[in-house]
């Protein structure tokens, strides 16, 4: 079958080939009768109808306007036909099969014409022409007029076949270039997913570490077993941090055997809040109503990484001794997060050019849950955050 597929495609991609490899064999076939018969100028007749179907596809117009001529040539020489008249068929279904509109039409008339033309040529120079002469006439262009009328219609059904083919090729061309972009879409957007995991994890982790590392340095004067503790908790806020950055290049590099764990989600909230405790954030965390219905994951690990920032901002940004409150409210339509905390309010604000990326990306993420965010400084002092993510309604 592959090799049925190669000649058909060869066949496709070289017509000039091919119909110059046919012209040669209706040369050998018609056109040699004739100089096999010392018929000179019958085999040159014969030469200039079979020659131009060899640019029968690739010059139809040409091809059929040469033809045109010689017949023409033919009939006002009064020569008899020739074995090369098969061109004139030939030629017809090349210009209707892949000639332009007009051209096609134009053959079709001229070949009804030529039918007439050459019947009225052939009794011309009889003397007498009774009924019966008249009726053979007519026979012949009948017989002559089916014979273009049958090239014509079959080079039509051929051009109707090559166009809607011609449109399947396009169609699927079409649709693998469209494949193509949505799967570069789903990569960027996986790109920035990734991206967006990856500055909740390095943001948290290295605020964290931070605050531990400037308190033990503060601390280890006075109580080395501060700093202990301060280093302990640096060093369990580096190995998780480099698991989970390992996770996500696995997921960069495709690869099966990569480890990879599920994303967190709600039920991970006390192990992140623990974190903050051990970098020596004080923070208040309730959590009121029952859920009418499970979030989806990715509504999840929206909220967990909403909490995760925003604690993150007030150990950046709030400055010392703050404390937060942090409150999660299932109501019926959805997830209510709340975070407030008492710090310097207005100077919480990200910084202009270049930052705010935090604050940006959670914005995004829960824009894509059809929720909601708000967040700067609250009236009374502080920062104040506020964000809704709904059920997902089948």
């Amino acid at each position: 079958m592959d090799k049925r597929h190669a000649i058909y495609n060869w066949f496709r991609s070289n017509p000039f080939k091919v119909d110059l490899a046919m012209t040669l064999l209706l040369l050998v076939l018609f056109a040699s009768i004739h100089l096999l018969a010392g018929q000179s100028g019958m085999f040159l007749v014969s030469c200039s109808l079979i020659l131009p179907l060899a640019w029968r596809r690739v010059r139809p117009v040409y091809a059929a306007a040469v033809v045109v001529l010689v017949c023409l040539i033919q009939w006002a020489l009064a020569m008899q036909p020739v074995t090369g008249q098969i061109a004139v068929p030939l030629v017809i279904y090349a210009t209707a099969a892949y000639g332009p509109t007009w051209a096609s039409r134009a053959v079709l008339g001229l070949g009804l014409v030529g039918s007439v033309m050459l019947t009225t040529r052939l009794y011309s120079n009889t003397p007498e022409i009774g009924i019966l002469d008249l009726t053979i006439g007519a026979l012949y262009t009948v017989l002559f007029s089916l014979l273009v009328l049958v090239s014509w219609t079959i080079g039509d059904l051929t051009r109707v076949r090559r166009l809607q083919l011609q449109a399947l090729e396009d169609r699927a061309r079409r649709l693998e270039i469209e494949h193509q972009q949505e799967r570069q879409l789903a990569a960027a957007d996986e790109r920035s997913h990734i991206a967006r995991e990856m500055h909740d994890i390095v943001a948290h982790s290295l605020s964290v570490i931070i605050t531990q590392a400037d308190g033990a340095r503060y601390a280890a004067a006075a109580n080395p077993a501060v700093a202990t503790d301060a280093l302990a908790t640096i060093a369990a806020t580096g190995r998780g941090s480099l698991g989970e950055m390992r996770r996500l290049l696995g997921v960069l590099r495709s690869d099966e055997a990569s480890p990879t764990r599920p994303q967190p989600g709600l039920g991970d909230l006390d192990e992140l809040l623990l974190g903050f405790r051990a970098a020596g954030l004080q923070f208040s965390f309730e959590q009121s109503g029952t859920p009418r219905r499970h979030l989806p994951p990715g509504a999840e690990l929206t909220a967990y990484r909403v909490v995760q920032e925003a604690l993150t901002n007030v150990i950046k940004h709030a400055g010392p001794r703050t404390c937060a409150i942090t409150s999660l409210e299932w109501q019926s339509r959805g997830l209510h997060i709340d975070v407030h905390d008492d710090g310097r309010g207005a100077a919480a604000e990200p910084p202009q050019g270049g930052g705010g990326k935090g604050l940006l990306g959670m914005a995004e993420r829960i824009s894509l849950y059809d929720g909601s965010l708000t967040a700067g400084p609250a009236t009374g002092g502080g920062f104040h955050l506020s964000a809704f993510i709904p059920y997902s309604e089948a």
